[in-house]
């Protein structure tokens, strides 16, 4: 798979979300109404990926920029929040999901940004699963899913840069 840095609204981009968006409406029986900015995914605040095989976008992930809002404890300067990590069906188990997330991650840290956050939901265990294996922990609920029960939210630290670190750890 070759992952290519695209305009979140890249036509191979939005073929990507709505395909996300049609996974949505099986497993949750609507689309993830999450605002989304387009321009919120431009460099250097953002990133969006398209996994390539073959030619044919297969994977898709992206990060925009989330510092601290006023009202919000559980966002904090430095935070990046995850968006749209897809892998089309007939592409999973091969470890595309996991490559996106690793160039999510690294793409973020490279423009300064602290701790990767996320939310998932609870009818998607695999991506619940591929978060833990990769580092990620439970936190609350932050910004539009503060209180949606089947929302699953987490982080993980991805630099120290502009974080205290405390001596012994």
């Amino acid at each position: 798979m070759i992952l290519r840095p695209l305009p979140f609204d890249h036509p191979d981009a939005q073929a990507m979300i709505a395909a996300i968006q049609q996974e949505m409406v099986v497993r949750y029986g609507g689309p993830d109404e999450t605002p989304v900015d387009p321009r919120e995914f431009d460099p250097p605040a953002g990133m969006f990926l398209v996994g390539y095989v073959d030619g044919v976008p297969v994977a898709s992930g992206g990060w925009r920029a989330r510092d601290a809002v006023a009202g919000d404890p559980q966002l904090a300067a430095g935070d990046a929040e995850i968006k749209r990590m897809y892998v089309e069906p007939a592409h999973r188990g091969r470890g595309y999901a996991r490559a996106v997330l690793a160039e999510v991650e690294r793409t973020a840290v490279a423009a300064g940004r602290v701790r990767m956050i996320l939310e998932t939901g609870t009818a998607q265990p695999e991506a619940m699963e591929l978060y833990r294996s990769a580092g990620y922990a439970p936190m609350p609920g932050f910004g539009t899913y503060r209180g949606e029960p089947d929302s699953r939210c987490f982080s993980k630290i991805v630099s120290c840069v502009g974080r205290p670190v405390l001596p012994g750890r």
